[in-house]
């Protein structure tokens, strides 16, 4: 039942803060646009803190069964379950954006707001729409991580959310497939690192990745280049 009221309310919010702290930025640059992000993110960490305190919570124990064991590998169910749920709503946002109306619109939207408007399309209710499937989604995600470590703090969502947004630039931003990929590929290089190298070195050879990745394709895996028409 938690959840559900956590997805109720992480989506009210995103919206509330798209309509306080973006939308007045919508003619502005890009950069202007990051530097807001950013702020709003220090803002909802130190409110957190203010609210709850600085102290790590424990986080409950949701699901109880038993692992499973195949062969000499053991798989725990809470992160089975993860995965099951990550594919589901994994194919569920590409077949919303991909397949029905509202997410065409939000496709248009995304490639040249000024032409979606002469068409008719309704920005607003479009854009909030798109924060409230993020919000809920950052949600699920939430949940999931008390789940996997056990604990959550006000800033226990601050390198997830660098790495999220790592995944989305590395796979090419603008590339819903790409943000998946650059997801799967960070995932599996960090646990490679883990596994086989040092997990203090983790952060600085995934980091590193990127950067090179961005010095052979500025615009990701998967994204394509942006050229201004005359």
């Amino acid at each position: 039942m938690s959840i559900f009221i956590s997805v109720i309310f992480c989506v009210a919010l995103g919206v509330l803060t798209e309509k306080i702290a973006y939308k007045p930025l919508r003619n502005s640059s890009s950069l202007s646009v990051l530097i807001t992000a950013i702020g709003v993110s220090y803002l909802m960490q130190n409110l957190a803190q203010i609210l709850f305190g600085s102290s790590l919570r424990s986080f409950p124990k949701v699901f109880r069964w038993p692992s499973v064991i195949l062969g000499s590998v053991e798989f725990k169910m809470d992160r089975v379950i993860t995965i099951v749920v990550t594919f589901i709503l994994m194919f569920f946002v590409l077949w919303f954006v991909y397949r029905t109306k509202i997410g065409l619109a939000m496709r248009a939207v995304a490639q040249d707001r000024e032409a979606a408007m002469l068409m008719g399309v309704p920005m607003d209710r479009i854009i909030s729409i798109t924060f409230a499937i993020g919000a809920a989604l950052a949600a699920v995600a939430g949940f999931f991580y008390g789940v996997a470590y056990g604990f959550v703090g006000p800033y226990s969502g601050s390198m997830p959310g660098i790495k999220a947004f790592t995944a989305a630039v590395f796979g090419g931003i603008g590339s819903i497939p790409g943000a998946i990929l650059g997801g799967f590929l960070l995932g599996l290089a960090e646990s490679m690192v883990k596994t086989f190298i040092s997990s203090e070195l983790s952060d600085a050879i995934v980091f590193g990745l990127l950067i090179v990745v961005l010095l052979i394709k500025p615009t990701g895996l998967l994204g394509k280049e942006i050229r201004d028409k005359v």
